[in-house]
């Protein structure tokens, strides 16, 4: 008596094909997706340029746009990029906005000594 053939294997399940791949459940972007700047990343970075090269006083822009911006990259969930852009912008923004305090810090000082010292020696 012959034995029966046996079952054929299982067949692996089907890979989908190239392209078309499955939603992303979590909300992150698929592989291979590359998200838009955020509008002001590039803006922000240039404030902090412009803070350093040009005029210091723009530096608080670029630290309170930068938060600003930093923030709502954050929120999106990865649809919106540029988050370095807008981080290297906000940074130097805060730097060079302690540099101002501190520069006029001293230069207060700097004046009130120099008014003291000019009413003692006049009296």
């Amino acid at each position: 008596m012959t034995q029966p053939p046996p079952p054929p294997p299982e067949q692996p399940p089907e890979q989908p094909p190239y392209g078309n791949y499955p939603p992303n459940p979590y909300g992150a972007p698929p592989y291979g997706f590359v998200a838009p700047d955020h509008p002001q990343a590039v803006t922000v970075l240039i404030l902090g340029i412009v803070s350093v090269a040009v005029c210091g006083f723009v530096a608080p822009f670029a630290w309170v746009m930068g938060n600003r911006v930093v923030r709502e990259i954050d929120a999106s969930n990865g649809q919106l990029g540029g988050r370095s852009q807008a981080q290297v912008g906000r940074i130097i923004g805060m730097v060079y906005t302690l540099l101002i305090g501190v520069a006029l810090v001293i230069g207060v000082l700097a004046l009130s000594l120099l008014l003291i010292a000019s009413a003692t020696s006049t009296s």
